[in-house]
């Protein structure tokens, strides 16, 4: 993209309105591919969840808990609520910085 006027426009923007484009795509991939990364990338823990009882985004509830700092890197964190196979409800924290 050309752009005469961009270092004004990047000026003139807050470093959070600048990086907040960048965190959403991960989080719409973590909502989208749940359950994949987990098997991908803790297998051992994915074995232990129950899919078929589902689980449930705390968006709102990681919000409520953790406000969001001002740090030079951006993170995308998700809460989730999983039932494992011994009948257990237990929250799966990810935190990927970006």
């Amino acid at each position: 993209m050309n752009c005469v006027n961009c270092a004004s426009l990047k000026k003139n923007m807050t470093s959070s309105a600048l990086y907040n484009d960048f965190d959403t795509p991960w989080k719409e991939a973590l909502n989208i591919y749940f359950r994949e990364f987990m098997e991908f990338f803790f297998a051992e823990i994915a074995t232990a969840i129950d899919w078929n009882a589902g689980y449930e985004f705390l968006d709102k509830e990681l919000q409520q808990v953790v406000r969001d700092a001002e740090l030079g890197k951006r993170i995308a964190d998700k809460l989730v609520s999983v039932r494992l196979f011994n009948g257990e409800e237990t929250w799966v924290l990810i935190h990927l910085e970006i």
